[in-house]
């Protein structure tokens, strides 16, 4: 169905590869599944690996961040080639990715001040208790 109705995709978020999947696996050949698979592999290992701060998180990202940004379509499954068979656009793809990530890096940041004002707040709570006998 994709692959008849990529205009009409255009405003499905990028990232979202259930809604995708749900709707190209019923016109797919198997090759294409297996495309589609790999895609929803590096997209799910992208989001999982994006906010990495441990050594071998950072590596999975690093591989799938090569992989997605590569342009080079002459290899059968890169990002390139995987997009063109399956009538995606990659630069898309890529810029929803971005848009993601930067999404929950901003998120992360605003949490990450949230934090220190609720341990004084949960502090200043508890020394008033114990000032009180509680």
């Amino acid at each position: 169905m994709i692959l008849q109705h990529w205009k009409s995709l255009v405003a499905i978020d990028p990232v979202d590869t259930g809604l995708a999947q749900s709707q190209f696996t019923r016109a797919a050949s198997a090759e294409q599944k297996l495309m589609l698979a790999v895609l929803e592999n590096a997209i799910e290992q992208f989001q999982e690996y994006a906010l990495a701060e441990d050594p071998k998180g950072k590596a999975l990202l690093h591989e799938v961040e090569e992989w997605l940004w590569d342009k080079d379509s002459d290899w059968f499954f890169s990002f390139e080639s995987i997009c063109e068979t399956l009538r995606f656009s990659p630069d898309y793809l890529r810029q929803g990715l971005l848009l993601w990530k930067k999404a929950k890096i901003q998120d992360r940041e605003i949490t990450s001040r949230q934090q220190p004002m609720l341990r004084r707040r949960t502090k200043t709570i508890a020394a008033v208790s114990r000032s009180h006998g509680r």
